[in-house]
């Protein structure tokens, strides 16, 4: 049985064992031992030793990434750290020398993909309260990045998921089809029909000249930042890939859409962005339709992931709020 088949409950089962029975593939202390504290794409497990020793397990989706994929993914952080752009995680080097490691279990037809990461100090930053400091720090992180990748040489065979229009809305849609998301009545499919078109003619116009479109981190969100007194790292690249550079705004406000305060997050992102590399009024003007876009890709990721806990939290009410923010966004560009 595929993990996609059975519940998550069982699904979690299989991997904790895998996770347990993996760790030999590494150098790890004796008595270390792994505990899940992340359930999304992948399973993330936390490493834990007698002697302070602590390290991050990611346990990879089926058939999400392949091994060259997720090469590339290692090359580019690794790259963006050497190059003093902005810290990330390292990563070990498993015994037969090969950072991923492939293990099975019994329960499980198909291999998982793992990496294990250095576990990393650090705080994600508030998100309660007044949020314009952090997104303006995020907007010249995702700046740097962005000039970085126009001067990086890529490796050979670079292979990573791409995020445009395609890739959410298409037949083979990354995260499936919106339409399939819970409470897509016929009337939040009418306006979502018409913001899919809107969303599908602008980006065609916008297009994807490589200073626009180009690898991304693509879920560039203050979770993924870590704060100490060394400064600030930036973790979770599983969904990097090929997409607009805007776009790692609109993942920025993943969720939380239609908050109060997200124009004055916007203005800070942009406001940071700006004090790195340049946008035109036109690029800043197009960022409502990134955020539609990734929201529809939310919409489609709720419905295809529904087994898992985070996605049962947000699915009450979040097409209806899908559809208002999109008639919002049709209305304020005379669409």
């Amino acid at each position: 049985m595929s993990g996609s088949d059975m519940p998550l409950e069982e699904l979690l089962r299989h991997l904790e064992g895998l996770a347990q029975e993996s760790l030999s593939l590494w150098d790890v202390p004796e008595g270390a031992t792994a505990r899940l504290i992340n359930v999304s794409e992948n399973a993330t497990y936390l490493v834990e030793a007698p002697g302070g020793y602590k390290s991050v397990l990611r346990i990879h989706r089926e058939n999400y990434h392949s091994h060259r994929a997720i090469e590339c993914e290692l090359a580019w952080l690794e790259a963006l750290d050497r190059d003093g752009v902005v810290t990330t995680p390292g990563y070990y080097t498993g015994k037969n020398g090969d950072p991923i490691q492939q293990g099975r279990t019994e329960g499980l037809a198909d291999p998982r993909y793992m990496v294990l990461f250095h576990f990393v100090e650090g705080s994600e930053p508030d998100e309660s309260g007044d949020m314009t400091d952090g997104f303006e720090e995020l907007g010249t992180i995702a700046a740097r990045c962005h000039d970085h990748v126009l001067n990086w040489q890529k490796p050979d065979g670079f292979e990573r998921l791409t995020w445009d229009a395609s890739a959410v809305f298409g037949p083979n849609a990354t995260w499936g089809d919106w339409r399939d998301a819970p409470e897509v009545t016929p009337e939040v499919a009418g306006v979502l029909e018409k913001v899919q078109q809107t969303i599908c003619d602008r980006l065609d116009a916008f297009g994807k000249a490589p200073d626009r479109f180009n690898l991304i981190h693509a879920d560039m969100r203050l979770a993924n930042l870590l704060v100490d007194a060394n400064g600030t790292r930036l973790i979770d690249f599983d969904d990097c890939g090929w997409g607009w550079f805007l776009y790692d705004f609109a993942a920025a406000i993943s969720f939380i859409e239609d908050d109060p305060r997200i124009p004055a997050m916007r203005e800070a992102w942009v406001r940071g962005y700006r004090s790195v590399r340049p946008m035109s009024a036109a690029e800043e003007a197009e960022i409502d339709t990134f955020i539609m876009l990734r929201r529809m890709a939310l919409l489609a990721w709720i419905g295809s992931h529904i087994e898992a806990p985070e996605p049962q939290e947000l699915a009450p009410g979040f097409a209806a709020t899908t559809a208002r923010l999109g008639q919002a966004y049709m209305d304020r560009i005379g669409a």
